[in-house]
């Protein structure tokens, strides 16, 4: 009897423990994750041998809630300075260069009051074909209705191909074309000139390919030669676009001396880096003759009366006005020799003609003279006295 209602207890429970293997087997991971949650079933195992000692429960980690990544500012903008009624006009002529160039310019004039950039770049124009943009008429117009004090130009990158001049068609680069180009050039100065605008040329950069870049070359030394005459001042910026090598490279130090990237993935134009510097090299040209409140002409002609009054000279204090200082005698340079004797000094009596000494006079000369040369005659001893 005893035997029977042990094995009726035995049969009891482990009825009782299969049923939650069963229900596991059915409901799968959900009621795995329910017997994890509940606290563990006694068996008759407990009842005899006594319970294991259950573990603590492990510790609750507070987690602090995540806080958003601060997201990221660009640095604020440069505040608008208003500009002054009666500010200098700065107008840069040109190409697409020009385009990137003056707004370039009005960055870095961007706190200037007395100073506004006046961007007239036009895309694919150049002095080659008049028949899409014609620069001489634009400039006439521009100076008729005086909308600018001073010009910077550069221009020439659609420049190499074909000219037609008085119903000729001239190939880029032969003779023919070179004549026409420098006569559209000289007319473009001679406005400026005769207008009295001071006029920054800008020369052009290296290019990426080095056959474009050769011709581009060649047409920068016409720009060169047509604004020393004309009376502007050119800045030559080929070197400074250069690699440590001597040739094209896209980077290069920026204002500030790091190196960043210079020029556009078309080898040909800057990118905001290069143009940046251009307006960095350009500030520095002008500091002659714009000092922050307008443009300083020389008012006074310390020419007047001499004989480079007459030569060609530009219309503000320059390179080239220095120079014709230096011929007119006003300005000696200090790296100048001066210039040796080629006459011989000589006395002149006023009221008395006289040629200058002859050669016998010379070797005559006492000794004592200044014109004995250490080789005079001993004079003659006066007469009645005895020698020594």
């Amino acid at each position: 009897m005893k035997r029977l209602v042990l094995a009726m207890l035995i049969a009891c429970f482990v009825l009782a423990d299969a049923a939650p293997a069963l229900a596991q087997a059915v409901a799968g991971d959900r009621m795995l994750v329910a017997q994890q949650e509940q606290p563990r079933r006694r068996t008759l195992f407990d009842l005899l041998f006594g319970a294991e000692p259950t573990p603590p429960p492990p510790p609750v980690q507070q987690t602090q809630p995540r806080r958003a990544a601060p997201a990221a500012a660009l640095p604020p903008p440069k505040p608008q300075v208003e500009k002054a009624p009666g500010a200098t006009r700065l107008a840069v002529f040109g190409d697409s260069l020009a385009i990137d160039l003056s707004r370039a310019l009005e960055r870095f004039y961007a706190e200037d009051p007395n100073l506004i950039v006046i961007g007239q770049g036009v895309s694919s124009s150049g002095f080659v074909r008049d028949d899409y943009f014609d620069w001489n008429g634009a400039l006439a117009e521009q100076i008729a209705a005086d909308s600018f004090d001073l010009a910077v130009v550069i221009i020439g990158i659609n420049d190499r191909q074909e000219i037609r001049s008085e119903g000729r068609t001239y190939p880029a680069l032969s003779d023919g074309w070179v004549a026409a180009y420098q006569d559209r050039l000289n007319r473009f100065l001679g406005q400026l000139r005769a207008a009295r605008k001071p006029v920054i040329w800008l020369g052009l950069p290296p290019m990426s390919r080095s056959e474009y870049s050769s011709a581009i070359s060649q047409i920068s030394a016409l720009h060169r030669m047509a604004a020393f005459s004309g009376g502007a001042e050119f800045l030559d910026i080929y070197d400074r676009f250069l690699g440590e090598d001597g040739r094209y490279s896209s980077y290069g130090p920026d204002v500030s001396g790091q190196n960043a990237l210079m020029r556009k993935d078309d080898g040909i134009h800057f990118s905001n880096a290069g143009s940046d510097k251009l307006a960095f090299y350009i500030s520095q040209s002008i500091r002659g003759f714009y000092r922050g409140g307008g443009v300083s002409l020389a008012v006074a002609d310390p020419l007047a009366g001499t004989d480079a009054a007459s030569m060609l000279r530009p219309p503000f204090q320059g390179l080239g006005q220095t120079r014709l200082l230096e011929v007119a005698g006003a300005v000696m340079p200090l790296s100048r020799a001066p210039s040796r004797a080629g006459d011989l000094v000589i006395a002149k009596d006023p009221g008395a003609r006289q040629d200058g000494f002859s050669l016998e006079q010379l070797l005559e000369a006492p000794m004592g003279r200044v014109d004995a040369f250490g080789l005079g005659l001993i004079p003659p001893e006066p007469a009645g006295e005895a020698p020594r």
